[in-house]
């Protein structure tokens, strides 16, 4: 994942932010499992996967 028109000295933190963002959520869907139960989790973590996926359509689409 690194552009290729960075110097090699530039670390690459693709991982780390996927990793925080993965934490994150983990935290995240927690509480709400707490707060509200086990199926607004659910919604919840299909409206997330619904707008990655239309993020990765974008993106395809904006490099064809």
């Amino acid at each position: 994942m690194r552009d290729p028109e960075l110097p090699d000295a530039m670390p690459d933190f693709f991982t780390a932010a996927i990793m925080f963002v993965g934490i994150n959520l983990m935290w995240i869907f927690f509480v709400v499992w707490v707060l509200y139960g086990l199926v607004p989790v659910l919604v919840l973590a299909v409206l997330i996967n619904h707008f990655i996926t239309r993020l990765e359509i974008r993106l395809n689409s904006q490099k064809a």
